[in-house]
């Protein structure tokens, strides 16, 4: 006879996967993907460190599922920014806020999503990552320029510029390295960003006259 899983076993074991993943998102949160070894996640999670394994077939893959999971709450909340109310450029421009304002409140969890070496699976999320990011800014991109608050461009390269240009400008600040932003500084460097990216895409002034 087959054996067959029962309901109630196959919610003990989401259960249990899910708070694995949950207690290795913690430790990212805490240290990065540095910080979550199997041991301490079996640890966090009051699981045996075989049955991490269990779940899992290799620490990347908890990592990628990881990084999806951390990733959709960042990108989610940068597209509702994006379809809200207003012209094309202020949902940009506030889009972009809740980018750096949300990586400065949590620099080791956004610093471990945009730039901590990571194994080649985890790269790969990274990079949907990004494209999913690029893909939101199109559609602003493409909006704004029908309605002529930006200037005719190719919104492909632009968008993929706009998410580097976020990226980059917050290595540094975010590094573990670095020795954090104060208020003002944060302010300033959010703004900074902004304008940055705001003046790449709108029409250069006298353009056309």
């Amino acid at each position: 006879m087959a054996y067959r899983e029962t309901p109630r076993m196959r919610a003990r074991k989401a259960a249990t996967r899910q708070r694995i993943v949950d207690a290795t998102l913690q430790l990212v949160a805490e240290g990065g993907f540095g910080n979550a070894s199997v041991a301490r996640v079996a640890e966090r999670a009051e699981v045996a460190i075989g049955s991490v394994y269990r779940h899992f077939e290799s620490k990347s893959e908890l990592f990628a599922e990881v990084f999806r999971n951390a990733t959709e709450i960042e990108v989610n909340k940068v597209a509702e920014t994006l379809n809200g109310e207003g012209p094309a450029s202020e949902r940009l421009t506030a889009a972009l806020r809740v980018f750096a304002q949300r990586a400065i409140r949590g620099p080791t969890m956004a610093w471990a999503l945009i730039a901590e070496p990571v194994d080649p699976q985890v790269d790969e999320e990274r990079l949907r990552y990004r494209q999913a990011y690029a893909e939101l800014f199109e559609k602003n991109l493409t909006r704004g320029i029908k309605t002529g608050v930006f200037a005719p461009q190719n919104t492909r390269l632009s968008s993929a510029a706009i998410v580097g240009a976020i990226a980059e400008s917050l290595v540094g600040p975010l590094s573990p390295a670095a020795e954090g932003l104060d208020g003002d500084a944060a302010q300033q460097l959010t703004e900074d960003i902004a304008h940055f990216c705001l003046r790449a895409v709108r029409p250069i002034e006298g353009e056309g006259s």
